[in-house]
């Protein structure tokens, strides 16, 4: 059967459906079904949590009837393999659908075109590559973690209109209003991890947490408790005060250091409040690897890393071009020359050395104005 503009309508459908699990389905994708039978929707359903029901599944569950016959669309191809709920491509056989039109195949190596195969070995029907591009904006950390090993990296930036940070003393509350900061706090929820550095735990001493209900974020209906994302801190010297609050909070901490800091006193002190230790081999000039750190972090499920930190390893992870996007609330106020500036970008000296970027988005957020862009240019 050719693809249709209906097949388009049902799988946007899917697709602004599959959103509802933004904030909860941490590690694993964002995914919809809509079951499509005889012109009429028979069924819908989307993944959840992580161990639950997968989308097919609470499609399937929401039909009151028979499922034999129906089209089933689907943000992402159905898994063939037994993982912590059983293969839903073989759920869709059961129930006998006719055809299955997939928005894009699973990168995951454990499914990879298996659950395609599958759904075709039984006699079904399947279209593939509807709304892939919109189909992949919802995992792009996922995506990037199956393709790549890697995280996606989202920087969080907040500054003035004149592009300071923080007065010269360091003070920096707020540069912005209540609206872009309820605003990030929307951004760290659909985040696996926050990640900063020592210097920011030590001067700002942050939470790093989530500090909306599940109502404000829309998820009432189905969540009683907001996922905390994991608090990465990259600390090399083991400086992290014992009293720090986000070792108060709930959630994982991790803290990045270097491997001779593991003897020191201040690593048992650290582990006996719940905190975990990575170590890596430093750096000659001392800095940890910011690679081999994302690396280490994708291994441990962490699909998307929001980025809260100074503009020392903000500018780092920028120059060794390990940033994905850049998220950048401006306020309408000036700070002055002898307030801090917004990244440490050193060795650009000329115009043809610029990092150029995609301007994605740009919208007014309150008093404040959100720029979003993408990096579009290696740095040499």
């Amino acid at each position: 059967m050719p693809v249709s503009s209906v097949d388009y309508q049902y799988m946007a459908r899917a697709i602004k459906l599959a959103e509802k699990g933004r904030y909860t389905t941490h590690p694993n994708p964002r995914v919809a079904c809509v079951l499509v039978k005889k012109g009429r929707i028979i069924g819908e359903g989307f993944h959840q949590r992580a161990g639950e029901a997968h989308a097919e599944i609470n499609a399937l569950k929401a039909v009151s009837g028979s499922a034999k016959g129906a089209t089933a669309y689907v943000t992402l191809e159905p898994c063939s393999h037994t993982g912590k709920t059983p293969p839903c491509a073989n759920a869709l056989v059961e129930a006998g659908v006719a055809r299955v039109v997939v928005a894009m195949q699973d990168p995951n190596p454990q499914v990879a075109g298996r659950g395609i195969e599958r759904l075709r070995a039984a006699g079904i029907e399947v279209q593939s590559g509807i709304l892939e591009a919109q189909a992949r904006q919802l995992n792009p950390g996922f995506i990037k973690r199956m393709e790549q090993g890697l995280p996606w990296v989202r920087v969080k930036l907040a500054m003035s209109l004149d592009g300071r940070t923080a007065m010269a003393s360091g003070e920096s509350k707020w540069i912005t209003g209540k609206e872009a900061r309820a605003d990030v706090q929307r951004l760290r929820a659909s985040s696996d991890a926050i990640l900063t550095g020592i210097g920011t735990v030590l001067a700002d001493d942050p939470s790093l947490n989530v500090r909306l209900s599940p109502a404000e974020l829309g998820i009432a209906d189905f969540s009683d408790a907001v996922f905390q994302p994991k608090r990465v801190v990259l600390d090399s010297r083991l400086q992290t005060p014992l009293d720090a609050s986000l070792l108060k909070v709930a959630g994982d901490t991790l803290v990045c250091t270097a491997n001779d800091s593991l003897e020191k006193n201040e690593s048992r002190a650290l582990q006996s409040l719940g905190a975990q230790l990575l170590p890596f081999e430093p750096q000659q000039d001392g800095h940890l690897p910011l690679q081999q750190v994302l690396t280490r972090l994708a291994q441990q499920e962490i699909n998307e890393i929001h980025v809260e930190a100074g503009a020392t390893l903000c500018g780092a992870l920028i120059q060794q071009n390990l940033v994905d996007e850049l998220i950048v609330y401006m306020a309408p106020s000036l700070m002055g020359s002898a307030a801090r500036g917004l990244l440490d970008l050193p060795g650009i000296e000329r115009m043809t050395d610029k990092i150029k970027l995609q301007i994605k988005d740009m919208r007014a957020v309150g008093d404040d104005w959100r720029i979003h862009a993408n990096l579009v240019q290696e740095i040499p």
